[in-house]
């Protein structure tokens, strides 16, 4: 059976890291700790003091000062190791954790999941050729020496980076290594980390590459254990589930987060707050608990995109420099059918199809099956279509030979609606109202990703406000932008009503209006 040393890097609240400790090391793990040189050391005299009986505990015989982005916290990542590796033969994997770390499942589990594949885990993407690094420097992270640290002496980093740019001052990758990136949260087996030290004694040229890197713990150990372990004994991810703001910082989880985390994919959770008390403890209790029974929804991450984007509705602040000046044509009527229950306009197209034989698109901007004629590739992908929605829509027009036109259009779509009434064409508006119950609420999550299939009903509770309230956010939105020509059908309007809505949005016989009105089963889910 596995028994994991955690490599614990920590700099501050030492009451909490001691808590730590002994959650972690009950269930007859290890756990190897250093504690930032720079912290005060009344902190570390604490944590040695209450940890000192604990013979599953060790400190890295070195204290390392670390600096955020600086090659000293790979240094006291490898303290710490060493520490570990000569403290804990029986140790199989060493996993690392920082003092924000908890565990999100039980130690049983933890250990069954390990046993069950004989691998590495760790992010690992090529340097150069992937996207991993979203902003900022890239390769400039690795072609220029970074004496100085970022953050703490800002004006020589800078100032020694723009002298070695201004004369050409580069250096060159390592001959034989593949640069790689990725998270720094990672668990190796014991044969790695007995290879990485044998690397660290034997490369010093390596060694004193990375020792001038930037942020060299997000390419130091994705690098070496790609150049020293085989490929298909490495899976390529982070067992620490993780989320990140708009800014690139950690996501910070409290003491209402329990129940989400459970359900992530992963055996750690990180950034957990300090002051998270019952957080903390009950994530220790179930630790050393032998909990096996976890449903494994793995929402987490869309729901916070879902929850965090609200309020922040994409608007384009200028026209398009390829749309600006360009229009669908003055003599031409486009007509847009907007519901958020796809199946219930696609009923109504084909009805509308059928009676009248005015040409109906689906929803070409939202759905990237709809059947398009060929356009020279403006129509390949959902977002060229969007980019070039108005040359789009033209050539659209003129592949139907005709000057009237329906499309249809999620309520989401606020911004192409008002580009397309906008427009010195004629654009009218017919949005359908539907109602929406809890269970089909449930089911727009699950088919557009929001939640995992397996969500808890805690879970469900908690976001179908959020969604029903985003639902009524977007028809408010529809409203607020009064847009002329525009009206509703209804779901639980009298169906009069509906015949004159689509008697005025088409320009037809009440006749032909009634049997659309009509269309059997256009509401039902």
């Amino acid at each position: 059976m596995s028994k994991i040393a955690f490599i614990l890097l920590c700099h501050k609240n030492p009451q909490t890291i001691v808590q730590q400790a002994v959650q972690l090391t009950a269930a007859g793990d290890y756990i190897a700790i250093h504690f930032d040189a720079s912290a005060a050391h009344a902190d570390f005299q604490i944590i040695q003091t209450a940890l000192a009986d604990n013979p599953n505990v060790v400190f890295a015989k070195r204290r390392i000062k670390c600096g955020w982005g600086a090659w000293s916290l790979v240094q006291a990542t490898l303290c710490a190791i060493e520490a570990a590796v000569d403290a804990f033969p029986r140790a199989s994997h060493f996993y690392m954790v920082s003092g924000d770390c908890m565990a999100i499942k039980s130690a049983s589990h933890t250990h069954q999941f390990l046993d069950a594949r004989d691998c590495d885990y760790i992010e690992s993407y090529d340097f150069f050729d992937s996207d991993w690094i979203k902003t900022g420097f890239k390769k400039e992270r690795l072609i220029y020496r970074h004496f100085f640290n970022e953050r703490s002496q800002k004006w020589l980093f800078y100032k020694s980076f723009d002298v070695q740019r201004r004369f050409g001052i580069t250096r060159q990758v390592p001959a034989d290594m593949q640069i790689m990136i990725g998270s720094q949260w990672w668990c190796l087996r014991r044969q790695t980390i007995e290879r990485i030290l044998d690397f660290v004694r034997t490369r010093r040229d390596v060694i004193h590459f990375f020792r001038t890197t930037w942020i060299p713990d997000e390419t130091f150990f994705q690098t070496l254990v790609r150049h020293l372990v085989p490929g298909d004994e490495i899976e390529n991810r982070t067992l620490t589930f993780l989320m990140f703001t708009d800014y690139g910082m950690p996501v910070t989880l409290y003491n209402d987060h329990y129940d989400l985390l459970l359900g992530q994919d992963g055996l750690f959770a990180r950034k957990i707050s300090a002051e998270a008390h019952d957080l903390r403890a009950r994530l220790g209790a179930l630790y050393a608990s032998d909990r096996m029974d976890f449903t494994i929804s793995d929402e987490g991450r869309s729901l916070f995109r879902f929850l965090t984007e609200r309020g922040r509705i994409g608007r384009r602040f200028a026209p398009r420099f390829w749309e600006d000046g360009a229009s669908l044509g003055r003599d031409r009527e486009l007509l847009i059918i907007a519901c958020k229950k796809w199946h219930v306009a696609k009923r109504l197209v084909a009805a509308i199809r059928q009676h009248t034989g005015i040409p109906a698109l689906e929803y070409l901007f939202n759905e990237d099956e709809t059947a398009l004629p060929d356009l020279g590739g403006i129509q390949t992908t959902l977002g060229k279509r969007s980019r070039h929605r108005r040359a789009l829509m033209r050539m659209l027009f003129e592949a139907h030979q005709s000057d009237r036109m329906i499309i249809c259009l999620d309520i989401a779509s606020l911004d192409l609606m008002s580009d397309f009434f906008a427009d010195r064409s004629t654009t009218r508006l017919l949005e359908i109202e539907c109602t929406f119950d809890d269970a089909y609420l449930i089911g727009h999550a699950k088919r557009v990703g929001l939640v995992g299939t397996q969500a808890s009903d805690a879970t469900l509770a908690r976001l179908l406000p959020t969604i029903r309230q985003d639902m009524i956010y977007e028809r408010d939105s529809i409203r607020d932008a009064d847009f002329h020509n525009a009206q509703p059908i209804r779901e639980a309007a009298p169906t009069e009503e509906n015949i004159a809505a689509l008697m005025q949005f088409l320009n037809v016989d009440i006749e032909v209006a009634r049997t659309l009105a009509q269309t059997p089963h256009l509401f039902a889910d």
